[in-house]
């Protein structure tokens, strides 16, 4: 560097990466003689080169700072990175497969140049896909490795938890064949278009996935490594979209944890659901195009919203310390004080001004907490209704039991008995089989009332008419069977059998 300037008046380099030392788990220098550390070759053997890369990429030693080498660290990526990708990847292939045994030939996927869909959710992936090149190039070009990992965990997240796990029904095809494709073609792009970001950092995973994928478009490169790297395309980037969706996630994350809290599990339904939130605009984005996703992830009858934000809720401001304290000194308690002493409106108005003038002091909406105490309405129980918040949005759940609600549950229940078994019997889900079902009980008629009323949304769910055990025929080869004891209070035995042979 002294040379250079000397010589030449500019740096010898433009970029530099100085990496830290990589240290046993125990802190120390590693040591052959002490072997306190695991061979490499051994944790790329169990584990794979891509994890060992990855765990690296995404720790201090990048940024010049020592690394304690964690064999459980590179495991961590495994399980958080590559598993729930190759889950999504499996999933397609699944599908395709079954796509074609259906009859309708083997699956090509539209092209992402000419691919339209109407769905938010296909609109949404595409656009978290181009914000995942945009963020990938930026970070490259200035060097700094650290922050792909974080970035592409929260995009594999939403791409498993949010866009697969909604759309299950319009991937297995249940809301009709041209849905199903576009939705097949949609996940298909996504996933060849972040296999083709992320092959610097995992080049072999990348590759095998890029194998597969490449046989259903022709004129494919012969490898990934031939690929060039994507273009971001700023017109597919939606951020109201995306917006929207990280707003709908925050409704199912309280909600969710009511459930919890009141030990009640997704299958069992509730009647109705309320948000509340002073801005139309996020109480559009919920009751809009994402309304459909709120009930069926939640498993909830109706869902209201309400903008009038003192009806369920008292207002009380806290000042944050942690940020406060070394501004205001010896202000602090004076400025303290009257944040503590704002009424409803007050914080109302400042909410909606962004700042507050206290003691001669401006404060914003970083420097105080706004608290929302939740008030149940007058003649209900703790039991009966519940709410969570975050910020500014509260979320209510009715917890009040209901007949229809119950069988409802019932009807999940025996849908995930099914779905279990089926996953027992190590059937794949292009598996055509037979399920019967047969009441334990003395009493049956409350089964066959449950089978009565949730009939179409068990057909809709295994694919098939779930059928008494009284019509499977002698001759039937069952695959697999279960007793259930006490589930809803009821007790009842599912078989899976091969489709019996049918004679003119």
């Amino acid at each position: 560097m002294v040379l250079s300037t000397a010589l030449f008046g500019k740096p010898a380099f433009r970029n530099l990466i100085c990496n830290g030392l990589v240290l046993a788990e125990d802190g120390k220098k590693m040591s052959k003689s002490e072997k306190n550390y695991p061979p490499p070759l051994e944790v790329i053997d169990e584990y794979g080169a891509d994890a060992v890369r990855l765990y690296l990429i995404n720790s201090p030693v990048v940024r010049a700072e020592p690394l304690r080498f964690r064999k459980e660290g590179v495991l961590g990526v495994v399980k958080n990175v590559f598993l729930p990708w190759y889950n999504a990847y499996r999933f397609l292939v699944q599908n395709a497969k079954r796509l074609e045994i259906e009859g309708s030939g083997p699956f090509v996927p539209t092209d992402l140049a000419t691919l339209r869909s109407s769905n938010v959710l296909d609109q949404w992936i595409h656009s978290a896909t181009q914000s995942l090149v945009c963020f990938v190039r930026q970070e490259m070009d200035a060097y700094r490795l650290y922050t792909v990992v974080p970035y592409l965990l929260k995009f594999l997240d939403n791409l498993t938890n949010i866009y697969v796990r909604f759309n299950r029904k319009r991937l297995k095809g249940r809301t009709g064949e041209d849905d199903c494709h576009i939705a097949l073609s949609t996940l298909y792009n996504v996933l060849l278009t972040s296999c083709k970001v992320m092959t610097p950092f995992t080049p072999f995973f990348t590759e095998t996935l890029y194998q597969n994928l490449r046989k259903a478009c022709e004129g494919s490169e012969e490898s990934i490594h031939y690929c060039s790297f994507p273009e971001a395309d700023g017109t597919r980037v939606e951020r109201r979209i995306e917006q929207s969706v990280t707003r709908m996630m925050t409704v199912i994350d309280l909600a969710r944890n009511i459930r919890e809290r009141h030990k009640l599990p997704l299958k069992s339904p509730l009647m109705e659901i309320t948000v509340v939130h002073p801005d139309a605009e996020f109480l559009d984005d919920i009751t809009g195009k994402l309304r459909e996703y709120v009930l069926e992830e939640l498993n909830v009858r109706s869902l209201v919203t309400c903008n009038d934000t003192l009806k369920y809720a008292s207002l009380k401001a806290e000042p944050d310390f942690s940020v406060l304290g070394k501004r205001l000194g010896k202000s602090m308690r004076l400025v303290a004080k009257e944040v503590k002493e704002m009424s409803q409106q007050d914080i109302l108005r400042f909410e909606e001004a962004g700042k507050v003038t206290l003691d001669g002091h401006t404060l914003e909406l970083t420097d105080i907490k706004i608290v929302r105490v939740f008030k149940r309405p007058d003649g209900l129980k703790d039991t009966e209704i519940d709410a969570n918040g975050d910020g500014d949005v509260l979320v209510l759940l009715d917890l009040r039991p209901d007949d229809s609600l119950y069988e409802s549950g019932v009807a999940r229940e025996i849908v995930n008995r099914v779905q279990k078994l089926r996953k027992k019997s190590g059937l794949e889900p292009t598996d055509v089989v037979e399920v019967y079902i047969e009441s334990l009980d003395k009493d049956e008629s409350a089964l066959q009332q449950v089978l009565s009323s949730q009939e179409q949304y068990i057909k809709d769910t295994i694919g098939s008419s779930l059928l008494p055990s009284r019509l499977m025929p002698s001759h039937a080869v069952i695959l697999s069977d279960d007793s259930f004891q006490n589930v809803s209070k009821l007790s009842f035995k599912i078989s899976l059998a091969r489709p019996a042979l049918k004679f003119n």
